[in-house]
């Protein structure tokens, strides 16, 4: 009986010569199907290269599939948004910047089609059509969902390698003067001047301030309780929810001199009920931002701001009031419910006592400035 030959080790790959003189590499995948190699090669030399880094990176658990990226980026872009489970206000605006600034030029590319050079074009033509705050966060939203598809080895590296490019180089924001803001407070009326205040004073975000009821409200102590927030969708939709982060749940300490605003206000325009709105319409329904916004341009102009002065630059003239009063960035942190550089200061504190220490330093300082505008206004007068 003739001896059965050992059967022969199967190589890892082979190369052979092409009827057009290149030459082909084939080899066994880790999934036990034949791949052959995404390339050609010019001599024989090459493709054995090839085939030993290729086996290199299998054995090393480097290797990624080939087809692995061949997943249409717009279906994976929008399922990596419905998988983040993110706000509405966050969701709506990574679904706007895909839908303006990134679709357009990848949505119909497979993962594995996009490339550095790629993305360095797109990002040179967006800076070109639009304003570079945009383009940052545009490129920001791009790279984490491709940051993603790495993680998940769809892809072997991130094709967004620009350095800074997702970097805000916002410019320095404009504050308002304590006359300013008082002058706002009388152009915007009875009705809405307490929103002002509570922006410059306190200072709130809009959204916040939309969220605000009656037992928010202390006069005394005379405090805010933010525990809530309701921004409102381009569609005019309100959403209520959680504040901006953890750290935006905070109680607010205001300034003495806006005690009787907020009684005149409790008493003449909030929502009745105990649970009532603060800020209500002339027909008692919720403030809208297009409403508003135009009650604030009419009053913005009537003083005199800038047109680009926002309604929520007013949280600046809060931050610099407060600095000026003494406040620490710690301070000025928990006043606004702001969570950045918290590692910095995990060993400053703020606490009531302190917040109220510095609601009273504001008062004193708001007070002055409001006697010498109102001396300059006398000795005009008489000269």
């Amino acid at each position: 009986m003739t001896a059965r030959k050992p059967q022969r080790r199967r190589e890892f790959g082979t190369v052979r010569r092409l009827p057009s003189g290149r030459w082909q590499a084939r080899y066994w995948a880790p999934d036990g199907s034949r791949r052959t190699a995404p390339e050609t090669f010019e001599s024989k030399t090459d493709a054995q290269i090839w085939l030993t880094l290729t086996q290199a990176d299998i054995e090393r658990k480097h290797w990624i599939d080939p087809d692995a990226g061949a997943v249409n980026f717009e279906a994976y872009a929008l399922k990596w948004v419905d998988e983040r489970g993110l706000s509405a206000t966050t969701d709506e605006l990574y679904r706007r910047l895909l839908r303006l600034h990134i679709l357009p030029t990848f949505g119909p590319m497979d993962l594995d089609e996009i490339t550095p050079p790629g993305v360095r074009t797109w990002r040179a033509e967006r800076l070109q059509a639009t304003g570079a705050t945009t383009v940052a966060k545009s490129y920001r939203l791009l790279k984490a969902i491709m940051e993603t598809a790495t993680d998940d080895e769809l892809i072997r590296r991130n094709p967004c390698r620009i350095k800074g490019a997702g970097t805000e180089k916002a410019k320095e924001r404009p504050t308002a003067t304590v006359e300013q803001v008082d002058a706002l407070a009388d152009a915007l009326g009875p009705r809405w001047r307490l929103m002002v205040y509570f922006g410059a004073y306190g200072p709130m975000r809009p959204e916040e301030q939309a969220a605000l009821r009656r037992t928010n409200v202390t006069l005394d102590p005379l405090a805010v309780k933010i525990r809530e927030a309701a921004p409102e969708l381009t569609t005019g939709r309100r959403v209520e929810g959680d504040t901006k982060s953890d750290a935006g749940v905070r109680t607010i300490y205001l300034p003495g001199f806006l005690h009787m605003e907020v009684k005149r206000h409790l008493d003449w325009f909030a929502e009745k009920g105990l649970d009532g709105l603060l800020f209500v319409g002339e027909k008692g329904a919720p403030f809208r931002r297009s409403s508003f916004g135009r009650k604030w341009r009419r009053a913005r102009a009537q003083v005199g701001l800038p047109d680009d002065f926002r309604f929520y630059d007013l949280r600046h003239t809060g931050h610099t009031l407060a600095t000026r009063a003494g406040a620490t960035l710690r301070d000025a942190m928990v006043r606004a419910g702001q969570s950045s550089e918290r590692a910095a200061l995990i060993y400053q504190h703020s606490d009531d006592q302190r917040q109220r220490e510095v609601a009273g330093s504001i008062d004193a300082r708001v007070r002055a400035d409001r006697g010498k505008a109102m001396e300059r206004r006398v000795h005009k007068k008489e000269a």
